[in-house]
């Protein structure tokens, strides 16, 4: 039953003026319905359980007060006294569809699905309303991960109702989490021939077009979309992003002002139009918009990186050096951030700081090995040899049997003459893979000479 608004809604007032006088008025069941279902909508709960004991006293019978009082008990949990009393009522009325629907929640509620489907099944026979009970059987298969099912139902919700986009929006889902986008596409082709005015049936081709990759036929579906609705921020959105597939930035670059234009200002779309000037190798209005993006959104990291990213392209490390010690006094935590440092660090000869950044991406849990190597090769390069073997063997602890990793422990050992130590871990190294051997010639060209290095290294060679 649609609200009425409150201070048009003349039984609500009057059933309010009788709370606060303490007075008794009579008011029909379908009144007290029409005021229940007002305190629900709105989460007065407490209200709504006062307006259906008064109800029940006055109409102590009244089957549609008693499923409002399952309804509201159903929402705080108390299961077993709405299920005796649906029970009671089923006994009443078994042809009430909306008894059924209540024992399908609770069912629901207890993760039963299956038995929730059985029963919506039953209410769909007294029902007049078909679309919404095929809807919620809908979403019950899709609880179950049954997304054939789930389709075939919200497929029979736009029989009903051919306009109900929820329910279409459904059967696509659906399609998505088959990976059936070709079944997808003939559906909604076979759709729109009966419906050609639907924006989003345009538009969920063009989506549909674009998974596919093929980005001519899914920019002809959001021309579509914008053309019937020429408001719609979301075609919009998905037809610069085809043009950016399309390398054709400039016109991209409009279709994202224009959602600025109709909505909100996003960080996605300011940083959108950022990677789309840079595409153009316009530096500075790449860089405008890359700094509006993190304005708008202060933990966006993928504006910072690109920010970062785009000034180290051009070896402006000291501006980028710059931009990422912002984004890190924003959001010390992201390792995201940590690695940058790192990089644009070691870009500037900056070891000791780049030695920092690598320990705080591991104290932060980023156990990549790419951190570990790094950590390593930087602390040999400032000849910080006992602390850079000790970061390689807490990385064997995460990494086994890595020959980047093998061949560092052995070139250290052999620099520390621990020859068998060394010996053993290059065979290690040669045996996971021979062709990093390069490693010990890059970083450590002086244990490359050794001749117990060289012997090794040949008596492999002859083996294999």
């Amino acid at each position: 039953m649609p609200l009425t608004p409150k201070e048009n809604n003349i039984p609500l007032s009057k059933f309010e003026s009788m709370l606060k006088t303490n007075s008794v008025y009579f008011f029909d069941s379908i009144e007290f319905e029409e005021i229940i279902h007002y305190y629900l909508d709105f989460g007065k709960n407490s209200l709504a359980k006062k307006a259906i004991q008064l109800g029940l006293a006055q109409h102590p019978k009244s089957v549609l007060l008693k499923l409002l009082q399952a309804e509201l008990l159903i929402f705080e949990g108390e299961i077993e006294k709405a299920s005796i009393l649906l029970k009671e009522l089923q006994a009443i009325e078994p042809t009430n569809d909306e008894i059924y629907v209540q024992q399908a929640n609770i069912c629901s509620k207890r993760d039963n699905h299956t038995s929730a489907i059985d029963l919506l099944k039953i209410a769909l026979t007294y029902t007049d309303d078909e679309a919404d009970i095929l809807s919620m059987i809908g979403m019950e298969y899709l609880f179950l991960d049954n997304f054939d099912d789930a389709r075939l139902n919200f497929a029979k919700c736009l029989e009903v109702d051919f306009e109900d986009y929820s329910s279409l929006y459904n059967v696509i889902y659906c399609f998505d989490m088959k990976n059936k986008h070709k079944e997808a596409v003939n559906y909604l082709n076979n759709y729109i021939n009966k419906n050609p005015y639907s924006e989003v049936a345009w538009h969920q081709l063009g989506r549909q077009y674009y998974i596919l990759k093929n980005f001519k036929e899914a920019l002809i579906a959001f021309d579509y979309a914008v053309l019937i609705d020429e408001y719609f921020v979301g075609a919009y959105l998905e037809k610069a992003k085809t043009l950016e597939e399309l390398n054709n930035f400039e016109e991209a670059i409009e279709n994202y002002k224009i959602t600025l234009e109709l909505d909100d200002a996003t960080s996605f779309v300011f940083l959108r139009i950022g990677e789309c000037f840079e595409k153009l190798k316009k530096t500075t209005l790449a860089i405008q918009y890359y700094k509006k993006a993190v304005h708008e959104d202060p933990l966006l990291d993928k504006g910072w990186i690109a920010i970062t990213n785009l000034y180290s392209k051009e070896k402006r490390y000291r501006k980028a050096q710059f931009y990422i010690n912002k984004a890190i006094e924003i959001d010390e935590q992201n390792t995201v951030y940590w690695r940058k440092y790192a990089e644009i660090s070691l870009n500037l000869n900056l070891f000791e700081e780049a030695v920092h950044a690598f320990q705080q991406c591991i104290v932060l849990k980023d156990y990549d090995i790419t951190i570990w190597l790094g950590l390593c090769d930087t602390l040999c390069f400032l000849g910080e040899y006992e602390d850079a073997l000790k970061s390689l063997l807490k990385a064997k602890t995460y990494f086994k049997d890595f020959a980047e990793i093998e061949y560092r422990l052995s070139s250290l050992c052999f620099k520390f003459k621990n020859y068998s130590k060394g010996a053993l871990h290059l065979k290690s190294a040669l045996f996971i893979d021979s062709e990093y051997k390069f490693i010990i010639k890059e970083l450590f060209p002086e244990v490359y000479k050794l001749q117990e290095v060289k012997d090794i290294i040949g008596s492999f060679k002859k083996t294999s």
